[in-house]
């Protein structure tokens, strides 16, 4: 089965619906090998996904390199890959180290947000990627989310620095396609507001458990011909896994409201015989402004069932069903 592209607002960048979310390639550190590293790039390639994303921040470039490792094999033209500015890797004294990963890189992050730092960053991450260019360049966590109440200075700074810095680079035909990489909706259409941007890479907010995007975001990204990946599709666990220990949201253990939450869809998912899994990855790609969504992956065996799932044929009963249960909004008479 082939995988479907759509192309990312007006850039002419087609990417696979299915995509790779390359955080993990960086944040189980050495719980994944480098040859398992490889053969999980190499199958997900072999599976006929043709976009890739990564960060600097994903193990403190542990995934760029991991990536492009197995990346710089293949040929160029036939893959879309992604990755982010905002956080430089410099050395652990004169940065922070990020509490999330698991990986041994010798490097800490510093933020900045400056014009400068943008051309900076990728010439690193090109470097740790070991190839010739970046498609999609991404202005990484400029949201409350991840700065709280230094967010509006650092809204500030990008505005007059990073994506300044993006839209020259697009401009000047370096990058393809421009945007954000966030956390939360709201940062997306002050942007929108601000300067015309390409797609925005929005992570867990647009998903079955959360809707709140369809109100303000989602049309906004239509009318201005904005396209939207969904990354954190399974809001970082909570709608993989079945055993309540396992299940984590926004990377944390999952409240009892929302673990709640999710058991009733998947009550609904499984008297129409669908893996809710499935329903996780199809829901936001049922939406026009949605291109892609890339969960994270870190075996072959993920790779394989996400594609199963990807694969797998929804009634539009269940859709209506969780709509008239009030548990996940139907996107019926959206675009």
């Amino acid at each position: 089965m082939g995988i479907k592209t759509r192309t990312l607002g007006t850039s002419g960048v087609a990417v696979t619906t299915l995509g790779f979310g390359g955080a993990t390639l960086g944040g189980v550190g050495d719980r994944v090998s480098e040859t398992e590293a490889d053969d999980v790039v190499d199958s997900a390639f072999a599976a006929g996904i043709r976009y890739f994303d990564t960060a600097p921040l994903y193990g403190h470039g542990l995934s760029e390199k991991r990536l492009g490792r197995t990346l710089a094999a293949l040929p160029r033209d036939e893959f879309v890959l992604s990755t982010k500015v905002g956080r430089l890797l410099v050395s652990e004294d004169e940065g922070q180290r990020y509490a999330g990963m698991r990986d041994n890189e010798p490097f800490g992050i510093r933020y900045d947000y400056s014009y400068d730092a943008v051309r900076q960053s990728i010439e690193a991450s090109l470097e740790r990627l070991g190839l010739d260019r970046i498609d999609v360049l991404l202005c990484h966590d400029i949201d409350v989310w991840t700065h709280g109440d230094e967010q509006p200075g650092i809204f500030d700074v990008a505005v007059n620095g990073a994506l300044p810095a993006l839209r020259d680079l697009r401009e000047q035909g370096v990058i393809r396609a421009i945007g954000l990489g966030v956390n939360e909706w709201e940062v997306c259409v002050r942007v929108l507001d601000t300067m015309d941007v390409d797609c925005f890479l929005l992570a867990g907010r647009f998903t079955l458990l959360e809707q709140t995007p369809l109100d303000e975001m989602l049309p906004r990204c239509i009318a201005d011909e904005v396209s939207v990946i969904i990354g954190g599709p399974y809001n970082s666990g909570l709608l993989a896994n079945a055993e309540r220990r396992r299940a984590t949201y926004d990377y944390k253990p999952a409240p009892d409201h929302l673990w709640e939450k999710a058991q009733k869809i998947r009550e609904v998912c499984s008297g129409h015989s669908v893996d809710m899994r499935a329903a996780a990855l199809q829901y936001p790609l049922r939406h026009p402004a949605v291109a892609a969504v890339i969960p994270g992956m870190w075996s072959e065996e993920e790779v394989q069932t996400n594609l199963r799932l990807m694969s797998v044929d929804i009634p539009s009963a269940l859709w209506t069903e969780l709509d008239d249960a009030g548990l996940v909004r139907g996107l019926s008479d959206t675009g």
